[in-house]
């Protein structure tokens, strides 16, 4: 691969014409809409587009702490993330809103070097909701050890406190599903979210089925409409500073 460059912008840097190359980039890369798709632009089969206007109000929220980050590979786009921030009970909470690499560019660890431009000293959690379980893997090697040693425990303690916390609309109303949230639940769901965003499934499951291949996967199935839900507690953070139930 030639020559990477990663950069990180925040707030008032993140200009129209940054948004404008997400937009293209999301809109060409992320995913088709599945069967149960709805509203106007929500066709089974056709790529799910995002507008710059859309991009905004849903990543972007007004009076928030906002980043964008992105990376080049000899100076085309190949990748970049956005994120949010806000405090949950006094604790500081970094929320990826999107992740997006360029399929001609993947399994090249560009998504763990995007998602590592997004953290900082003052940061107690990292969050993130996705259907795609290389997104998983990437956040889970950036913000933790890996996806086998995530601690569903401290899962289970912050997922609603940080979700109730957030000023981004489809994060605050989602619904935690699974047998993290809970006990006895036999679905097969484990630590999950119905979001009630449709996007075709196809892709993700022959990723998951791929990767259940060679090792456990720790996060359950994933149902149409929902989508896999990880936190993790920051790595510079003692154990002390949080008050977690067992991990499993």
């Amino acid at each position: 691969m030639g020559k990477q460059l990663f950069e990180r912008f925040d707030g008032v840097q993140i200009t129209e014409s940054m948004l404008q190359e997400a937009s293209v980039l999301f809109s060409k890369n992320y995913g088709v809409w599945g069967e149960q798709g709805t509203g106007k632009f929500a066709k089974p089969g056709s790529r799910v587009r995002l507008s710059k206007e859309r991009l905004r109000s849903q990543c972007l929220p007004d009076n928030e702490i906002c980043s964008y980050v992105r990376v080049t590979v000899d100076d085309q786009l190949a990748g970049n993330a956005f994120a949010c921030h806000w405090t949950a009970n006094n604790k500081s909470v970094c929320w990826v809103t999107q992740l997006v690499v360029d399929r001609n560019y993947r399994e090249r660890g560009l998504a763990k070097g995007l998602l590592n431009q997004l953290k900082r000293n003052d940061i107690d959690i990292y969050g993130l909701m996705s259907s795609h379980p290389a997104a998983c893997l990437a956040s889970a090697k950036a913000f933790g050890d890996s996806i086998s040693t995530i601690k569903l425990g401290f899962i289970r303690r912050y997922a609603e406190e940080v979700m109730k916390a957030s000023p981004i609309t489809y994060i605050k109303d989602a619904k935690l599903r699974g047998s993290v949230f809970t006990p006895g639940d036999t679905s097969g769901l484990v630590s999950s979210v119905d979001s009630g965003f449709f996007v075709d499934h196809s892709e993700p499951l022959e990723v998951l089925a791929s990767v259940r291949e060679d090792m456990e996967w720790p996060l359950g199935e994933l149902f149409d409409g929902h989508e896999f839900f990880l936190i993790f507690e920051a790595k510079r953070r003692s154990r002390s500073r949080f008050t977690s139930t067992p991990d499993s």
